[in-house]
This record gives C-alpha cells, structure tokens and sequence, in this order.
C-alpha cells in the first residue's frame, strides 16, 4: 500500500465532567455579567435617585472614585467573558489581545476606585475590609496574568484570569446574595456583611475547582500512521 504521511489528531486528556451544567454556566455566566454590567452602568446618569439610599451621602461625595469603580465593573463585567472564547483566541488572536488590554485597563478602575472608595462603606469594619481585600486580589491576580502572558506562559496566564474574572463576578454573587438572603430574615447588616465576604470566596472556590479538573497541559496530540 501506499505510504501517507502521519495523521495528528487532537485528543482531550480528561473527558469533560458534568457537560450539562458547564454549558449552562456558558450561558449564565454572560447573561448574568451584562445584566448586572447594564444595571449598574445607571450611576452614570448621576441622579442622585439610583444610588444606594444608606450611600447616597458618601457616594456624591466621593463620586469620582464611585465612577471609577463603577466605570471599571462594568467594561471587565463585560469584556470578560470573551476572553475565555477558545475560538476567538484560536481565530483572532489580535482582537484578544485589544480586548485583554481593555480589561486590564478596566480592572485597575475598578481596583484602584473600590480602594479609594472601601472605607466609606457601610457596616464598618468588616464590610470594608472584605471589599478592599477583594480589591487587591483583583489588581493581584490581573497583574500576575500580565505578568505571564508576557513571558508566553500561556497556561499560566490563563490560570490567573480566570481567578481575576472570578473576583470581578462578585458583582454579580453579591447582589445573589443580597437578594436570596435577604428573605431569611436575617438583619440586613449580617447579609451585608457575609456576603462582602462570602460571594468572592464562593466564586475563588468556583474557580480553583474547575482550575483542578482542567487538563494541565492541554490536549495530548496523537500520531496515527497509516500504511
């Protein structure tokens, strides 16, 4: 018989777990982000009348890093999501990186405005500690994710976006949290409080599971020859 050349295929290194619901947080994960990304993009009217009522003295007196931080939320919010799209990485390597710039850019908004903006919140101390602690694992992370896609360590890179996009989801955990607890009848300073805490541990936890159950190379690539 005639001899060809090798044939290469791709082949995953560990077959994907629980597909159902991976496909739906595909779905949940963007709608959610937007949703909550168009809802707070209302602060940017600057009526006074969409502010938090217990904020609303704090946020117009602070309203430059407010909008920072808001400004920030919702441009990573948003872009966020693209940038975990296999296919635009594979296809159009260079809109991911402009999209990346842009949310790098928009993280350090929103670091640096929650920062500047954290001791001013509601239920001190522990509500601002949480909130600011989150801010600078955001930066953190975001920066070490720079930080290895400039030295082409791609899985590296990948591995702390990931983390970053998770502390950014918090705006949307948050707001879950206020929302579902809310109807416990819990006083409304210990909702507040534990998910100042609780919804960007939960979405690290989420994170450094399915970090655990990626392949950790990538796919094993087969040569199959034919005679």
């Amino acid at each position: 018989m005639t001899p060809h050349r090798p044939d290469v295929t791709e082949l995953p290194t560990a077959a994907p777990k629980s597909g159902a619901l991976r496909r739906a947080g595909r779905i949940a994960v963007p709608t959610l982000a937007l949703l909550v990304a168009a809802f707070s993009a209302r602060y940017f009217t600057l009526d006074p009348d969409t502010f938090l009522a217990e904020q609303r003295t704090v946020y117009l007196a602070h309203l430059a890093p407010l909008l920072l931080h808001v400004g920030g939320g919702v441009l990573a919010l948003s872009l966020g999501p693209l940038q975990f799209l296999p296919g635009l990485r594979a296809r159009r390597p260079a809109l991911h990186r402009r999209t990346g710039r842009a949310y790098v850019l928009a993280t350090a908004a929103l670091g640096v405005g929650g920062l500047l903006i954290a001791p001013h919140g509601l239920h001190p101390p522990l509500s601002p500690l949480g909130f600011a602690l989150l801010d600078v694992l955001t930066l953190t992370s975001t920066a070490l994710g720079v930080h290895h896609a400039r030295r082409g360590r791609t899985a590296a890179h990948r591995r702390w976006m990931l983390r970053s996009y998770a502390l950014i989801f918090t705006a949307v955990t948050f707001r879950l949290w206020l929302v579902l607890l809310s109807s416990t009848g819990l006083p409304a300073a210990v909702v507040y409080t534990s998910g100042a805490w609780a919804s960007w541990i939960l979405n690290l936890a989420v994170a450094e599971k399915l970090l655990r159950g990626a392949p950790a190379a990538g796919p094993v690539t087969v040569t199959v020859r034919e005679a």
